[in-house]
Order: structure tokens, then C-alpha cells, then sequence
């Protein structure tokens, strides 16, 4: 193997630990299917192979996930349906929660808020989930999703705000979602 092909390797092979784990919750939370999900990963990664690293290097987590997201859009289009998380999916997901109990109310917290999260507009729940799943900046996610950062934060914003009130109507008593800044 030459100097180079090497050097490549050992760029998607870095690429791939840190990227692939992230895609895959953002496709899969576009797609709502984990198998689908897994191909659009691989196919961005793929594609990734066949790119000039100096087209892409110094902005890498965004080409990542435009080219997933577009991918994961090519295959919505195709199927013509979204499909939600279903339970089963939700309650196999790890809880940090030291006690059983704690661990069923956050699931159920979890629920809850996820119930809210998919009614709302999808513009909002991808925003949403780009920013607090993936943890990628206004500008970032103006990137992935062609929008400008202004109306990035506007759609987080109301998203949040709408979030909050459903709560807090449907949760009387309970203890109010933290803010975030």
C-alpha cells in the first residue's frame, strides 16, 4: 500500500469512528427505520471514498451530514412515507438512570416528549434533532439543510417554545423542562 493510499485509509478509517454514530441517528431520526438508515450511512461514507479530501477536509462534519441527509431525502421521496419510531425502538434505547423507577419515569418523560416532538412541522424536528442530538452549531445546520442560520434559530426557538407549552399542559405537576441556551 503507497504513502497515500494509506494516508486516504487512514482518513475515512477516522472519518468512519467519529461520523458514523451520529449519521446514524440522524438518518435513522429522518427515516424512522434503522435498516434504511445503515444504507444511507453507507452510502455517504462511500461517497466520501470517492471524494477529493481538499474539497471536503475543512469542513467535514457538514459534507457528512448534507450528503446523508440528501441521501436519507432521495429515499423518502422514494418511499413516499415517514415512518415514526416505534416503542419497541424507544424503550431498547439505554437509560442512565441508576433505578428502575427512575428509569421508567424518564422513559416515560422520553415518550412524552418525543409524542410532542413528531407533531411537530418536520422543518422544526430536524433543526431540533440536528442541534440537540447532533450538537451542531446554527451555521452548521444552516449548511446541512440550505436554510440561513437566522431562520435555523427561528425554527428552533418556536420548536422549543412549542415543546415547552404542550408539556407543560399535558404535565400538570410534573417538573417543567429546563431551559437551554
Amino acid at each position: 500500500m503507497s504513502e497515500r493510499q494509506a494516508a486516504a485509509s487512514q482518513r475515512i478509517g477516522d472519518a468512519l469512528s467519529r461520523y458514523e454514530a451520529p449519521l446514524l441517528r440522524y438518518a435513522r431520526g429522518l427515516l424512522g427505520d434503522l435498516e434504511r438508515a445503515r444504507d444511507v450511512v453507507q452510502d455517504t461514507f462511500l461517497k466520501l471514498c470517492r471524494e477529493d479530501p481538499a474539497r471536503v477536509d475543512d469542513h467535514l462534519p457538514q459534507w457528512l451530514f448534507t450528503v446523508c441527509r440528501n441521501r436519507a431525502l432521495d429515499v423518502q421521496r422514494k418511499d413516499a412515507r415517514l415512518r415514526p419510531l416505534d416503542d419497541a425502538a424507544l424503550d431498547a434505547q439505554p437509560s442512565p438512570e441508576p433505578s428502575p423507577a427512575r428509569r421508567l419515569e424518564g422513559e416515560d418523560a422520553l415518550r412524552h416528549v418525543l409524542e410532542i416532538l413528531g407533531t411537530l412541522p418536520t422543518s422544526q424536528q430536524e433543526v431540533l434533532r440536528l442541534k440537540f442530538q447532533e450538537h451542531l452549531t446554527y451555521q452548521q445546520i444552516s449548511e446541512v439543510t440550505g436554510l440561513t442560520a437566522s431562520h435555523v434559530g427561528v425554527l428552533i426557538h418556536n420548536g422549543l417554545k412549542t415543546v415547552r407549552a404542550r408539556w407543560a399542559s399535558g404535565r400538570e405537576g410534573a417538573v417543567p423542562l429546563r431551559r437551554v441556551r
